[in-house]
């Protein structure tokens, strides 16, 4: 009996260490996020038949504003993408200034904002630094994701495949 009692304790362990690991596979993570305008945003608002890059970021980390140094000129040739920048940073203002420093404001593909305390995007992503970049197809199945800033190159190719 005992060993019934331990075969099954390991199945279900097993059973949610797969299912922890699976949800970063299975498509975009169930987002709300506060944007610099001060609206919620969903993944229900993500235009459809459309690609994603979700972008993880901390608007006062040096990695992802060098990212944002370098992309920005490249935005011109992802805008058939939408792009997602999602912070755990809660002040709005830092954000808003991250947005401004970089003009992204004016790029309609791109959205902004703070998932705040929920870190659902980490969790979901078992993100431990930032930038951490996920690349989605049109249908919503990820493609591709980055741990460590690629170059933007190789950001841009991969973003052209889906």
């Amino acid at each position: 009996m005992k060993k019934i009692y331990l075969f099954l304790c390991l199945l279900i362990a097993a059973g949610c260490t797969q299912a922890q690991t699976l949800g970063a596979n299975s498509g975009i993570p169930p987002y709300h996020i506060l944007t610099t305008d001060s609206v919620y945003v969903t993944p229900a608002n993500l235009k459809k038949n459309k690609p994603v890059m979700l972008i993880y970021f901390a608007p006062d980390c040096g990695h992802c504003q060098h990212l944002m140094y370098d992309l920005k000129p490249q935005l011109k040739n992802l805008q058939d993408m939408q792009i997602v920048l999602i912070t755990f940073v809660t002040q709005l203002k830092a954000i808003q200034v991250f947005q401004r420093d970089f003009d992204l404001a004016k790029y309609h593909n791109i959205i902004i904002g703070t998932e705040g305390y929920t870190y659902l995007v980490q969790k979901y992503f078992q993100i431990k630094n930032t930038p951490f970049i996920a690349i989605y197809d049109r249908n919503g199945k990820i493609s591709k994701t980055y741990d460590k800033v690629p170059t933007i190159p190789v950001l841009i190719a991969a973003a052209k495949k889906v």
